[in-house]
């Protein structure tokens, strides 16, 4: 009897001297099939680990092919994984509409149907894929850090507050900061988790932080283009909720910049080297400033 092994290899490339892969595996949390990206950098372990989770309608692909991040991961040392935002495939409820069903899950587990059986984000993200990600590569588990953009950046900065004990640094590119108080989110959360708004706060950072919810610092960063910022986005929100905490926010706000990819990959070399910088804290020994490749080019930050 040949047994299949827990991981698929869809495609590999190797990239300023690491290895970019995609990966497709049974998960049981979701009940189908997933996949992943993951960009293993060419020094050796245990190396700290980012989680980048990306927006609506975006599956691995959009980041890994746009967000220009493996130079910069490769100098500093991190494994970058790209998960997909939602389970898919026949059987999976989906919408019409893109803000809702597949490639739109939010990053919650689902409680209402059709939706409940299939759309556990939360659980996938927090428990099965990093575990798998361990199993297969040689990460350091003290050093994880989240990232993420738009839906993306509302899934790292709530999986961030919940969890500061495990993801050691949180950023966002154009992050749906409070999802309870904005269409995109009113209309997701009441398909998944029900009518009742008092369900939402769990997954609303703005609400998070209300809560007492707290992380050391926070960086993020908005186009002062972007046509959901005031609609869908709000950062004032956050920046007023963690005022209020006395949560370290560093919210930089860009004339001209849109939602785009093209925004995301001009700041991703900033939002790296953040998390490199707040990794190397999390070392007990130190240890996780790994040294820059000299065969690569230094550039400047944005």
């Amino acid at each position: 009897m040949t047994i299949k092994p827990e991981l698929e290899l869809l495609e590999q490339h190797v990239s300023f001297g690491g290895t970019q892969s995609v990966f497709r595996h049974q998960s049981q949390t979701v009940g189908g099939p997933m996949t992943f990206a993951v960009f293993v950098p060419p020094q050796t372990g245990p190396l700290p680990v980012v989680t980048y989770l990306s927006g609506l309608t975006c599956t691995h692909a959009n980041v890994m092919d746009k967000g220009e991040y493996r130079r910069v991961a490769a100098q500093l040392g991190l494994i970058v994984v790209c998960p997909d935002t939602s389970p898919r495939g026949e059987g999976v409820p989906d919408d019409e509409a893109y803000d809702l069903g597949q490639g739109a899950g939010f990053y919650i587990d689902a409680d209402e149907r059709p939706y409940k059986q299939h759309y556990r984000m939360w659980s996938y993200i927090t428990r099965e894929l990093p575990a798998l990600i361990q199993r297969h590569f040689d990460v350091d588990r003290a050093r994880q850090g989240i990232f993420g953009h738009s839906m993306g950046g509302h899934g790292a900065l709530t999986i961030g507050l919940t969890f500061p004990e495990v993801y050691r640094s949180v950023s966002a590119f154009s992050p749906i900061v409070a999802p309870s108080q904005v269409p995109w989110g009113q209309k997701a959360f009441t398909a998944y988790l029900g009518g009742d708004p008092a369900r939402w706060r769990a997954h609303d950072a703005v609400a998070l932080i209300e809560d007492g919810k707290r992380v050391e610092a926070l960086l993020v960063d908005v186009g002062l283009a972007d046509p959901f910022l005031e609609r869908e986005l709000k950062p004032e929100l956050l920046e007023a909720a963690c005022a209020g905490a006395g949560v370290d926010l560093t919210l930089r706000r860009h004339p001209g910049y849109d939602h785009s990819y093209l925004f995301i990959s001009t700041l991703m070399e900033d939002h790296l080297r953040w998390h490199a910088e707040r990794l190397k804290r999390a070392s007990p020994a130190g240890s996780a400033e790994t040294r820059p490749l000299t065969s690569l080019p230094e550039t400047a930050n944005v």
